[in-house]
Order: C-alpha cells, then structure tokens, then sequence
C-alpha cells in the first residue's frame, strides 16, 4: 500500500536523530516528502500524522513499552519494532460508472483486493455526487461527459472501458496528468474468429447458395480458396497478429503495417505506414484494425482503393473514420475492387437512409466483431491486474499513448 506521512511525533526522551534511525529502518521515510520530530502528549505514546498517497488524513496514536534507561539503540530498535503497527493501511475511492458493475466487484473480491478499496458502483443513468467526485482516485467508465473530470481533484487514473479512446482524448478538460489506461487487447478472443468468419465469407459461395435455396435453384459454384491468396492487415496489434497466426495455418501469406516494425510469427512482410501502398498493392483481402487518429482519417480513400486489385476485398474492423464512405461506394459499383465487409461506421447504428445499406457488394455488420459473452469478466481481469498495479504504484498495462491516439 502507497503512503506518505509529512509529520512525526514519538516519544520526548528520544533525540531527533534516534527516531529517524528507527524509523528508516523500517523504510518509512523513504516516501517522507518532509519529516519533523515533535514530542506526543505521553512519554508512552508514539504518533503518527499526516496525508497519505491517496489524500486522506491519518493520525495514530499507540502506546510504546520502552523506558529511559534503555541505551539509544535498544530504544531505537524497540521503536522500529512497533512502529510497524502504526501503518495504516489507506484504502483507495474507487468509482465504477458502469451498468454491469457486478463482473468487477466480483473480480475486486477474487483477487483479494477488496480490503484495500472502498468502491462506489454506480448506474450510467446516475451521476456522481459530489461526494464521490471529490475522494474517487480511480475510475472505470466507458465514457464522461465534458465538465466531470475537473470535479475530480484526486483522481489519478481512469480505465476505459473500450480499446478506442478517441471520445477520452476528445475532452477538452482532460487533464494532463491523468493517466488513461483502455481495454486494448482484450478482444482478442472474439474478435479474430469473426474475423476468419468473414474471410470464409467473401471466399465461400454459403451466402449465395442461401439465395439459391428460397428459389429451390441447385447452382454449383467453385469456392476460391484461401490457401496461397495474400491477407494485408493495416494494423499489427494483438488481434492482427493471431489472425495472422490463423490464417498462416490456412495457408495465407501474410503481410501488413506496424508502427515499429518487428519480426513477428506467422507474418511474412512487416512494413512501417508510410509503406502502406505496398500492402494495398499486394492484397488479396485487406484487413483494417487501425485506430482512429488524425493520421488514420480516410486512409481508405479513391486513391488507395485505386492501388488495390480489381479482385481484392476490403474488411474493415478498426474504425469507421479510416474509410472515405462516398470513395468506397463508388470504386464498389464501378467494380475496382470486388466488395467490402464493414463492421464499424462513422455513425453507429448506421442511418436507414445510408447507402451501404442497398449498394450491392457492401457487406454491413452490426459492429459485432468486438462483443463477447463474457466480455465483461475479460475486460475485469485487465482491470483488477491494474487495480493492484495502481495500488503498489507499479507501472499500469495498456496505458494511452496520447500522442499517437491510442
């Protein structure tokens, strides 16, 4: 448990420098951001005041068996010894604004840490009293609105919800030095088996065979293999690289973008972004996981559809900003790319009047890829690992880079 005491008292027949001997040896005044001696009421009483790491007041006063006659370093020692019981333990405010907050407190409790916590639990359709705005020093929440977090003095760390945090680094008061963790990585257990769902799709002729059966029409069609065809995914992350994993044991090659470059299983080419054109160029069926950032604003554009084989299939499950929808529909009906599947969208759900809806070769998923049964319980884990992480002041998982938007 982190803590910081700014002031001491112990007994006034122990000099100055004995205490601090006493008390180093216990290695409490390492977090002392300044430390002074002053005498208790008692001669028989040692206290200990101050502000822990976590904001809160604490004074403690406990009786100490030690006598006057004791040589300084029999006194020290004994002192050492029970000042151990003076630490107190601070729990820390913790805020979960969610309306499936029982996965969490379940997951709090399973890993022991409910003793060093007090959590508020709180509905999305509540707002936080005022009261639980000015002691919360963590929070879990898939959004805030604009205006809340400047309510929150003491609050150190937020844990999203999602793995996008482009809504978090649109506030316009999100504090600089508030650490901003997301849920990166844990859709990798669903998200990658939609995905090779939708590579079957677009190579398999099962949607049209569907078609051909409300017509009682027996059509034989030639299924394209995977095997040998090219998958370029744009965006090398968790989820990319056991796609690759699958699809290489497919028979695809595999190639695509990374933003540091680095051998990896199962991938034949990793390129930096600025050779995206040559992913394009070479893919069979390109992927999308990026995630929406300035740089990754219409990605997917006329030009770079324009790159791409009249043969090619675009997935998309990244984003909805990386596509130009108007340059898809069109390279679509023009037939410069055979379709696409798309799995996100600029506006969600997707307006009736929208023309993905009714172009022919468009694929409209409603964002399905992502969501698990027990996504609650997966996104839990990564949050108690961080909640004990947060507690130790150990270095948290999965932290926003603010910079590069995610």
């Amino acid at each position: 448990m982190a803590m910081s005491f700014v002031a001491i008292a112990c007994m006034r027949f122990l000099s100055s420098s004995t205490i601090i001997d006493a008390l180093s040896a216990i290695e409490v005044l390492r977090d002392l951001p300044s430390g002074r001696v002053r005498p208790a009421a008692r001669l028989e009483e040692c206290m200990v005041a101050g502000w822990s790491a976590f904001g809160n007041p604490i004074r403690v006063v406990a009786p100490i068996p030690c006598r006057r006659s004791w040589p300084a370093r029999h006194r020290a020692a004994t002192l050492a010894a029970h000042a151990r019981s003076l630490i107190v333990t601070d729990r820390a405010h913790v805020l979960l604004w969610t309306d499936s907050a029982a996965a969490y407190l379940d997951a709090v409790a399973s890993a022991g840490l409910s003793d060093r916590v007090v959590i508020d639990a709180l509905a999305r359709k509540d707002r936080p009293s005022p009261e639980q705005l000015a002691r919360t020093v963590a929070m879990m929440a898939p959004a805030v609105p604009a205006g809340l977090l400047p309510e929150m003095p003491k609050l150190r760390w937020v844990q999203a919800m999602s793995a996008g945090v482009e809504g978090w680094l649109a506030l316009p008061d999100l504090p600089p030095g508030l650490v901003l963790t997301c849920a990166r990585g844990t859709h990798r257990e669903s998200m990658p088996e939609n995905i090779i769902g939708a590579l079957f799709y677009v190579s398999k002729p099962y949607a049209m065979a569907v078609e051909n059966q409300k017509r009682r029409a027996w059509v034989g069609t030639v299924a394209q293999p995977l095997t040998g065809k090219t998958l370029g995914i744009l965006g090398l992350g968790a989820i990319g690289q056991e796609v690759a994993r699958i699809a290489a044991a497919l028979g695809m090659r595999v190639i695509g973008t990374r933003r540091r470059p680095a051998p990896m299983a199962h991938v034949a080419e990793i390129l930096p972004p600025d050779h995206t054109d040559t992913v394009l160029a070479q893919s069979d069926i390109l992927l999308l996981l990026l995630p929406a950032t300035p740089a990754t604003e219409n990605l997917i554009d006329a030009r770079s559809l324009g790159l791409m084989k009249p043969s090619a299939w675009l997935l998309n499950f990244g984003r909805g900003h990386l596509i130009n929808d108007n340059d898809l529909i069109a390279a679509v009906r023009q037939r410069k790319i055979a379709g696409a599947m798309l799995d996100v969208f600029r506006q969600e759900p997707l307006p009736a009047d929208h023309p993905f809806w009714t172009t022919e070769g468009i694929i409209v998923l409603p964002h399905i890829g992502g969501p698990h049964p027990q996504r609650d319980k997966i996104v839990a884990r990564l949050f108690v690992d961080n909640l004990d992480r947060f507690l130790r002041g150990a270095p948290l998982k999965e932290v926003v880079d603010r910079d590069a938007g995610y």
